[in-house]
């Protein structure tokens, strides 16, 4: 039976609501879009707009990779306010970051939509200036969203830059400090397991983002965020399901696999495309200070990964029962 969100909701729930539905459109469908509009406007009188955004475009190409383009005012925009009221979402320092420096986060778990990474680090809504004055925080996205016109220049707004080795050197060796570039650890091949209750991290055999740490002497913070499963829920796709397996090849030939989420509607609960209203919670632990070893061994890498993942359960270990989490429920590492 479907129930509909009743008609004295308070206006502020409305716009919550809204804020976080143009969200969701932006990061499922604003790229294709984009595309279709670039191509479609070539066909029309309006042809010369494609022009000459492309001849910008080919001006700007490898602007993503060189530190993108924040825009401060759109980070500021108060519909961020919005969005984060709407589960709500908060931010959580229980240690000092010194501007002098450069960071390497580590952000975990992914969710469906990495919800919680976006909000505490491509808008101001939660405070990141105020928590941690000086520092300019960066999120690392898949490449593959650079190319797509228009859009590229929306999320580099944020602080979106793409995510290789070329993008990270460019922001770990600028001088002078206080940048903190974060990498969603588990990617894409985590948000497959991003349901609710669930602490499974893709991260044993991830350490390219240790070895990036070594070789630019960037001290790394592991990020853990408290309620990112638990704002959708998935479609049963089980390890050796169909769905799986389709999902898993579609990962393979393009780099991008498509979790089958759901949560409610716009206006009536019983299913949708729209998050539950359930908190997330992200705390950001002590950094890990790193030698810079510009051509770290593989054991050193091992070495310093072993202690990365062990920070990382003991921050979860210690906040774990503030943020409902059940005292015997762990970390599940793959």
């Amino acid at each position: 039976m479907v129930k509909f969100a009743p008609l004295s909701v308070p206006w502020e729930r409305r716009l919550q609501t809204f804020v976080v539905l143009q969200w969701i459109f932006s990061f499922v469908v604003l790229a294709q879009i984009c595309i279709a509009v670039f191509i479609g406007l070539l066909f029309t009188r309006f042809w010369i707009f494609s022009v000459l955004y492309a001849v910008w475009w080919y001006l700007d190409l490898s602007k993503p990779w060189q530190g993108g383009r924040r825009v401060e005012a759109l980070r500021r925009c108060v519909v961020w306010r919005y969005m984060k009221d709407y589960f709500p979402i908060s931010l959580v320092k229980t240690a000092y970051l010194d501007p002098s420096r450069n960071y390497l986060a580590g952000f975990h778990p992914h969710g469906v939509l990495a919800t919680g990474a976006f909000t505490n680090l491509c808008t101001e809504s939660t405070g990141f200036s105020s928590l941690f004055p000086g520092i300019r925080p960066h999120l690392m996205m898949l490449n593959l969203w650079f190319w797509t016109p228009f859009f590229r220049d929306y999320i580099m707004s944020g602080g979106l830059v793409p995510v290789d080795k070329e993008s990270a050197a460019h922001i770990l060796s600028r001088k002078g400090g206080g940048n903190l570039l974060t990498v969603i650890v588990g990617g894409v091949q985590e948000a497959l397991d991003a349901r609710p209750g669930g602490y499974k991290l893709v991260l044993r055999n991830r350490k390219g983002f240790i070895r990036l740490a070594l070789m630019h002497g960037a001290a790394l913070v592991p990020v853990f965020s408290f309620g990112e499963n638990d704002i959708f829920k998935q479609v049963e796709n089980s390890p050796g399901s169909w769905v799986r397996w389709f999902q898993d090849r579609l990962q393979k030939i393009v780099r991008v696999s498509i979790p089958l989420f759901y949560g409610r509607g716009v206006f009536q609960y019983s299913f949708g495309l729209m998050p539950y209203r359930r908190p997330i919670t992200t705390v950001v632990g002590k950094p890990i200070e790193v030698q810079k070893t510009p051509h770290p061994s593989q054991e050193e890498v091992d070495r310093l990964h072993q202690r990365y993942m062990k920070e990382l359960e003991n921050l979860f270990e210690a906040h774990k029962l503030k943020y409902n989490v059940h005292r015997d429920q762990h970390l599940e590492i793959c």
